[in-house]
């Protein structure tokens, strides 16, 4: 039996909390999985930014990246190492290029999801190009935007098409408001979208392969408070439409890792609102309470793509979803279906025996870890390079207290917390 070594790169930008969680609890994990007579074990490294030969050879099994999505130099690299060395990446580089909020709005609009009625409206202002003023005078129509906004009703909401991080969104509230809105949103090209009013519940569902953690957001609150610390916050029924809704946005796009918020509004509707995020959350300063999970999550995805070289689809195959969404079924019964879809491309099953197999001390080891002094002073490392000195010892205590409340409600071996991935629905038919 000859030792295989596997190697996982971490692909960052301003991360300083998560890879030193992620690379410590791997030491201690120490892990030697007998597979196809070798004996595989793992190396993890921080990808440096430098030049590359197109040509040269890819030293990495799994990439997690955390810059695709704006560093346009290791996107190439990134690129590059999966068209010709074959690397496993979260998350497909074309998808997140490619696939902004407008796509993913239509496309799941296709598959009959309820996403609140939307509309694109062309720019307030225009970078001038000397094709510019014939285009514009040719073709481009006016508008009322008084008579849109009636159309779609108030509230609404104003918001970039391809934006993130809460960047140029308004609540708008009357004609006024998004006359005033539209004049300030300068060359953004603006999605107008009706607003789930009233909901009772936001919540944003984190996805991570087949695993899937839901958590009542708090869109309002202060940054380090806005992922809540509630648990039982909705039935079983609605968690799992969720993790259903989860996996089919995800596996279409071929995300790995990514998050989903939707809203609960009149009849128990479930709306997705916002769900092209395939660079989630990962600090200790957002996730918190949660951010455990995050890790051992991140851990049992990485570990079992490099272990088992998975390979990426280099395709996205969309005609099995369409063809379903072309049936009668019921609503419930097509996200279930869906779902089915995606838990055979993330090989779901292979998945679970992996993690029961190999990974089964991984609770146990991250539990004791996040007990360290070691761990504690991540938290601090993050919370130095966000807040002002005077915070620094408030906020430090903060996160680490929610950390040492996960760990005494889903210790290792409690009910709930041994099954890595989500549960089938028992509505799945195909």
């Amino acid at each position: 039996m000859s030792i295989v070594t596997r190697k996982i790169g971490l692909s960052l930008g301003a991360d300083i909390c998560w890879p030193i969680a992620y690379e410590e609890i791997l030491k201690l994990l120490d892990l030697s999985i007998p597979m196809d007579g070798d004996s595989v074990t793992f190396e993890v490294e921080r990808v440096t930014i430098e030049p590359f030969d197109l040509r040269q050879a890819n030293p990495y099994d799994v990439v997690i990246d955390r810059l695709t999505h704006w560093y346009t130099s290791r996107r190439e690299w990134i690129k590059k190492a999966v068209l010709m060395d074959g690397v496993y990446v979260f998350n497909n580089p074309w998808s997140i290029q490619s696939m902004e909020k407008q796509t993913s709005y239509c496309a799941m609009m296709r598959l009959g999801l309820p996403i609140p009625e939307t509309w694109l409206v062309p720019p307030k202002e225009y970078e001038q190009t000397p094709d510019l003023k014939p285009t514009l005078e040719r073709y481009a129509r006016m508008f009322n935007l008084d008579e849109i906004g009636d159309r779609l009703g108030y509230p609404m909401y104003m918001k970039p098409y391809d934006g993130g991080g809460w960047v140029g969104v308004s609540r708008i509230d009357d004609a006024a408001a998004l006359k005033a809105a539209y004049e300030q949103s300068g060359r953004h090209v603006m999605h107008l979208q009706r607003a789930v009013d009233p909901h009772d519940l936001f919540v944003r569902s984190v996805g991570l392969g087949p695993q899937v953690r839901t958590v009542l957001y708090d869109p309002g609150a202060p940054l380090h408070d806005r992922y809540t610390m509630e648990t039982d916050f909705m039935d079983a029924d609605d968690r799992a439409l969720l993790l259903d809704m989860v996996l089919t946005i995800n596996s279409f796009f071929g995300w790995d890792f990514n998050s989903c918020e939707a809203l609960r509004g009149e009849a128990g509707v479930w709306y997705p609102i916002d769900f092209a995020n395939p660079c989630p959350d990962s600090q200790v300063t957002s996730l918190h309470y949660h951010f455990p999970w995050l890790i051992k999550a991140s851990l049992r995805w990485s570990l079992f793509n490099a272990a088992v070289r998975r390979q990426r689809a280099l395709n996205l195959n969309w005609a099995p979803y369409y063809k379903i969404a072309d049936t009668d079924r019921s609503y419930r019964e097509k996200l279930a279906a869906y779902a089915a879809i995606a838990h055979d491309v993330m090989e779901t099953d292979r998945f679970e025996e992996f993690c029961q197999t190999h990974l089964s001390h991984l609770d146990e080891v991250a539990d004791q870890w996040f007990a360290t002094d070691t761990a504690k002073e991540a938290v601090r490392k993050k919370v130095t390079a966000l807040y002002p000195e005077d915070e620094i010892e408030e906020f430090t205590e903060l996160f680490w207290e929610r950390i040492q409340q996960y760990r005494k409600d889903e210790p290792p071996g409690a009910p709930g917390t041994t099954r890595v991935a989500v549960p089938r629905s028992s509505t799945v038919t195909t």
